[in-house]
């Protein structure tokens, strides 16, 4: 045989190594283990996503709630006389059943707390509000408690398996 069959039949081309031992390109096995890799971290950033988003949400409440105490403070503030005579003070407040808003002043900010300023942390039960002034002792200030309450089991977070969130708000008047 001449030398260029003998290439030829051990399939070798003039001055190249051996077929068998050159490798072009990624094998099928290579491809499907990267996107194992890239699915799996794409799942862990949409976990992630969603568990911000859960916990953002969770603190927008707990904004609201704040927001609501200082709004029924600011109106005990404009009506202070009533404010310091109790005629503000409630024991509970359920968003779902609020106070009617006639009779005094004290009344028609009651209700329009519950209604406007309660309501959107959930018009149930569980949320509440509760609102307590009394007079300091020889002075004309009143120390005033507001608290809101409201559940927060969306949130996913759970404080010694309690879902309820309480943010209480204290003020001198």
């Amino acid at each position: 045989m001449t030398q260029h069959m003998q290439s030829v039949r051990f399939g070798r081309r003039a001055g190249l190594r051996p077929m068998a031992s050159c490798q072009s390109g990624a094998g099928l096995i290579e491809v499907l283990v990267a996107v194992l890799v890239l699915s799996v971290g794409f799942i862990g950033i949409a976990a992630l996503q969603a568990r911000s988003l859960s916990i953002n949400n969770s603190a927008m409440e707990r904004s609201m709630a704040t927001v609501a105490s200082y709004s029924i403070l600011d109106a005990m503030r404009a009506d202070l006389t009533n404010a310091k005579s109790g005629s503000y003070n409630v024991t509970s407040i359920k968003a779902n059943a609020c106070p009617s808003g006639t009779g005094s002043l004290a009344n028609a900010q009651i209700n329009q707390w519950c209604t406007v300023d309660l309501a959107p942390l959930g018009v149930s039960a569980s949320t509440t509000g509760t609102i307590a002034c009394s007079l300091a002792a020889g002075t004309t200030t009143a120390y005033c408690t507001v608290t809101v309450q409201f559940d927060d089991s969306r949130s996913g977070l759970s404080v010694s398996n309690s879902t309820t969130q309480t943010v209480v708000t204290q003020a001198m008047l």
